[in-house]
């Protein structure tokens, strides 16, 4: 009996060691097989919340689109019934019929230069650009003027009372400017 002691005393030992080793071995492979599972699984996690932003994007870019819609539609109705018209006069002061239909124009262009910006179909740089155009005309400035009560009442992190600002701005600006070349004028705000 003593042998068989002996003998299997040698053995456990050695049966200890192998199995540890091998357990070792499987928990390190499973541990790594963990890690790559979770790194799947975030970059998974990354991507469905990427489409999620772009599919809220697409909403939001749409239901922009169909607001501006509308809203053009309206002043195309208004433009074309000076009767419709008199429903916008909010100017201070008397604004005969033509003018308000120039005012309303204003008004389209503008808006129209803002949701191209608001959709990302222009950067900012682009939109200043085209507002620092509009400035140029005399009915647009006179426009500008006469709805700078409108603007007054604009949630100031707007998109619209940013821009409004970057305008009375730009007006300043040209006004001040001791240049012909107006498109010079003004620094173009950064992204």
């Amino acid at each position: 009996m003593a042998t068989r002691k002996s003998w299997t005393r040698g053995v456990g030992p050695a049966a200890t060691a192998g199995l540890s080793f091998a357990t070792g071995t499987f928990l390190l492979l499973r541990g790594k097989g963990w890690r790559r599972l979770a790194h799947i699984e975030e970059r998974e996690r990354r991507a469905a919340e990427h489409e999620r932003l772009a599919l809220a994007a697409q909403r939001r870019n749409a239901a922009l689109t169909e607001q501006h819609r509308l809203h053009f539609d309206l002043l195309c109705t208004a433009m074309g019934d000076a009767s419709l018209a008199a429903v916008l006069d909010t100017y201070e002061g008397n604004v005969s019929p033509e003018r308000q239909r120039q005012f309303l124009f204003a008004n389209a262009l503008y808006i129209n230069a803002l949701h191209a910006h608001r959709i990302g179909a222009s950067s900012l740089h682009e939109l200043y650009g085209h507002l620092r155009v509009m400035c140029q005309n005399p009915i647009f400035r006179e426009y500008w003027d006469a709805t700078r009560h409108h603007r007054a009442s604009l949630d100031r992190s707007s998109d619209e009372a940013k821009v409004g600002r970057m305008v009375d701005q730009l007006t300043r600006e040209l006004d001040s400017a001791d240049t012909d070349e107006w498109w010079v004028v003004g620094e173009p705000p950064s992204e």
